[in-house]
Parts: C-alpha cells; structure tokens; sequence
C-alpha cells in the first residue's frame, strides 16, 4: 500500500530487446500466412491482429522496477525496504557470477537475458526464506542511488555471501 508520504524515487520498466520486438513482429504476422491463400484481405487483417497480440503481450508482460521511500517493487513482487539488507549492482562478470555458480534457487528473480547489469538486494527479515532478491536493471547506479546503497558497482565476485 503506497501512503501518502511514500514518493517514487526510481521507476524503470524491463522493456524487452529490439531483436524480441522484430521477433514479435515476425511471428504475429506470420498468422497471415493461413489467409493469404484465401484472399489478401483477409491475410492482411491476420496479420495486424497477430502483430497486435503479439505486441499487447510484449507489454503486459514486461515487469517494472519502481523503488518508494518504503517499497521495492519489482514486476508483480513487493518488499518493505525495512526488510532489505545490503544492496549490490553486478555488471559484465560479476553479473554472469551472479546467474551461474553464485546463484541461489532460493533467492527471487526478475532477471532478463537481453539486460547485462543485475542487482542482488539482501533480505533481512528472519520470517523470510528468500536470501536476496536478483533482479536486471538498465541503470544499476540509480537503482543503487534509490535504495540508499553506498557499495560500488561490481564487475567481479558475489555479493550476498560476501561480507
């Protein structure tokens, strides 16, 4: 529940790639290809209505990142920042430390293969199973900025376990 004191300090969505739009595009109009042998008319119309559900999708389904005074949302997930511990920013190899052999099944995820930086914010509430939330981001340093994070941006190591 967002209060009245509870101002957006960082907002970002996890548009896909320019490659998964043209993919998109590419196979909602291959719909069209059942109803141009019918008539072109028809193929056409096939065609922008693939396309526009294929885009429709592409959107609804692209998650968001919105950091609150009191809140970490991200995609459908919420966390009180109370709850957050350390908060760290991976790019190039730390960022593939972080999806492979320092990753924790257990932690949550919002992870997009087409965004390189990701950020791993530590949960702290003992009721919790979740160790840390893994999420991309496009601008680490801001999310970082936003969550009141002091740590640098890493291009090596894992984050969590460390301390």
């Amino acid at each position: 529940m967002e209060t009245m004191n509870d101002s957006v300090r960082y907002s970002e969505q996890l548009w896909p790639a320019w490659w998964i739009w043209l993919a998109g595009v590419l196979i909602g109009a291959s719909f069209s290809t059942i109803f141009f042998p019918i008539a072109a008319f028809y193929g056409f119309i096939a065609m922008a209505v693939g396309v526009a559900i294929v885009v429709a999708a592409l959107i609804t389904i692209t998650p968001r990142i919105e950091i609150t005074d009191q809140w970490l949302k991200v995609g459908r997930a919420q966390i009180e920042r109370k709850h957050l511990g350390r908060v760290v920013a991976h790019s190039g190899p730390a960022a593939r430390e972080q999806l492979g052999p320092g990753f924790d099944a257990r932690s949550f995820q919002c992870v997009r293969g087409w965004i390189d930086p990701v950020t791993t914010a530590e949960i702290i509430d003992e009721q919790d199973p979740v160790p840390y939330w893994l999420f991309s981001t496009r601008n680490p340093q801001a999310v970082l900025a936003a969550l009141g994070s002091d740590e640098p941006l890493r291009t090596t190591g894992v984050s969590v376990s460390e301390h």
